[in-house]
């Protein structure tokens, strides 16, 4: 346990950057922004981040991320698993919100609890679980009271002893489960569960991304 808070005192000032960085994401962001973070937790599953994030970047810049069709994203995604299928996830969701007259910004403020804007994307939006909903909210500045369960996450959870074993796939009931075993941690410990998260990711990392 020492080792967690001395990584956390090594790492905080970070953490507070990264979170008001996220936090900026709602409070300015346009459309366009708001869609590259949720394109961007299409592509993560089975994937690594800075992979995802890469893909986002240049289909932004060659301005498939709007405009291509599914052949043409999946074209440039070599970097991440299941690109023709997540390709079809970005088309599914941005003509949703772009051909729509509710953009991202207008449809998650009609619900009031970070819960409810979970629960809505863990429903409609194609290829996001609990997991990739909570990615995304997290990353557009709704830090509190959810949890990320990636293998990163769950390997910390396992080595802290808050679970007794890392789950070979997760119901939403199991989820639920864990997400309140990491939040009693948190408030055990008295470290915010937005910053725990960010210490375990740091402790398998050994940086500090999205």
């Amino acid at each position: 346990m020492e080792e967690l808070f001395v990584t956390y005192n090594k790492i905080k000032p970070d953490i507070l950057n990264r979170i008001f960085e996220f936090q900026s994401v709602w409070k300015k962001a346009d459309e366009k922004r708001l869609f590259q973070e949720l394109a961007f937790c299409l592509l993560t599953p089975q994937s690594k981040a800075q992979n995802a994030w890469k893909t986002i970047i240049k289909l932004t810049e060659n301005q498939k991320l709007f405009k291509g069709n599914s052949a043409a994203i999946a074209e440039d995604m070599n970097l991440v698993r299941f690109r023709n299928n997540k390709a079809g996830y970005i088309v599914r969701a941005r003509e949703m919100f772009f051909n729509n007259s509710k953009g991202i910004r207008e449809t998650l403020s009609e619900f009031t609890s970070v819960q409810e804007k979970r629960n809505w994307l863990n429903k409609n939006i194609k290829g996001y679980g609990l997991k990739e909903s909570n990615h995304f909210l997290r990353n557009i500045g709704f830090v509190e009271e959810i949890t990320i369960l990636d293998r990163h996450i769950l390997r910390n959870l396992k080595k802290y002893n808050v679970i007794n074993e890392i789950p070979k796939s997760i119901s939403e009931k199991k989820y639920f489960e864990i997400e309140n075993q990491m939040k009693e941690f948190s408030k055990k410990i008295v470290i915010p569960l937005a910053h725990l998260d960010f210490i375990f990711w740091y402790n398998e990392t050994k940086t500090i991304f999205k």
